[in-house]
């Protein structure tokens, strides 16, 4: 059984992380997304909420689960027996970061593959920084995320 592991902050879901996961579920037997406690970066949600969010938005997705996880991306994949690390990538930038962080990790991991999928173009432009931006200015975000994330983040915006 192949496994992967998609992981990231995810703070929010959008719908970007939600085309990533949908294809990479498509690709391998089980795909396990993995939400990364980053105690030392300034999150709008706590890792619990993180997992709730993307939970509900990877349900219909039978061989996806969703688990929290601290340390080493590539120590989790080892852990829960991933083969793979699944990334998407949306522009340039985004290549050359992973370029690095693929080679750094293939030194601490040398079974762990990485696959790297193309963003649709619909999300080209979508991170989840820039939606907490425009949600906390009156933007309307309802074709970027899912419904539930909509909810979530006008909350706790307390708009």
């Amino acid at each position: 059984m192949t496994k992967a592991l998609y992981p990231g902050s995810f703070d929010p879901v959008t719908n970007g992380h939600l085309d990533i996961a949908t294809r990479a579920s498509q690709l391998f037997e089980q795909l396990v997304v993995g939400v990364y406690d980053i105690p030392q970066k300034n999150l709008m949600f706590t890792t619990a909420e993180r997992v709730n969010l993307m939970k509900k938005a990877v349900a219909h997705l039978l061989n996806v689960s969703v688990q929290p996880y601290s340390g080493l991306t590539v120590t989790f994949a080892q852990k829960i027996g991933a083969k793979a690390l699944v990334r998407g990538l949306r522009m340039s930038s985004d290549f050359e970061r992973e370029f690095e962080m693929a080679l750094m990790n293939k030194q601490l991991a040398p079974d762990v593959e990485l696959v790297c999928l193309m963003s649709s173009l619909d999300y080209q432009f979508l991170s989840s920084s820039l939606l907490k931006e425009v949600t906390s200015l009156g933007g309307v975000i309802h074709d970027m995320v899912p419904p539930h994330v909509v909810t979530a983040l006008k909350k706790k915006l307390k708009l």
